[in-house]
């Protein structure tokens, strides 16, 4: 039979065994969760980030957009009275022949300049998003 004093440091080391494993087991859990809010914090901070360089991309595009629309404008507008004053019918033809050149190249011009524009928003706009992605799974990948 076993006696009074084994049974107790028995049920004494059990009971320190199931109490410091509980313990560690809430670290852990702590951790993890203290782990979680701060990649969910970073995760914030990078959806803003991204968010204010996509708005400012529009702007900038937007800005740029209306600029190239009014100086067509204007263009169109002196274009049509440079016409009107035209003599002949050789000197319409040539005058609009020019116009409709100089308009196509500053079109071409302009939608290449908007193309750059747009890809460095875009590349900036992802950026702080693809950083939170790496990180991420780097996190994921150190736990194996």
């Amino acid at each position: 039979m076993v006696d009074t004093e084994t049974y107790k440091a028995t049920v004494e080391k059990v009971t320190a065994a199931s109490n410091q494993a509980f313990k560690d087991g809430v670290e852990k859990t702590l951790g993890a969760l203290n782990e979680v809010n701060t990649l969910s914090k970073a995760n914030v901070e990078a959806v803003v980030e991204s968010l204010t360089a996509a708005t400012k991309g529009a702007e900038t595009v937007g800005a740029q957009a209306a600029a190239y629309t009014k100086k067509s404008w204007e263009e169109a507008v002196t274009a049509a009275k440079t016409l009107s004053s035209a003599k002949s019918v050789q000197e319409v033809i040539e005058l609009q022949s020019s116009y409709a050149k100089s308009a196509l190249e500053a079109y071409v011009s302009e939608m290449n300049a908007l193309t750059e524009t747009l890809s460095a928003s875009f590349k900036d706009t992802f950026k702080p998003l693809n950083a939170r992605m790496t990180a991420t799974v780097e996190k994921f990948q150190s736990y194996r």
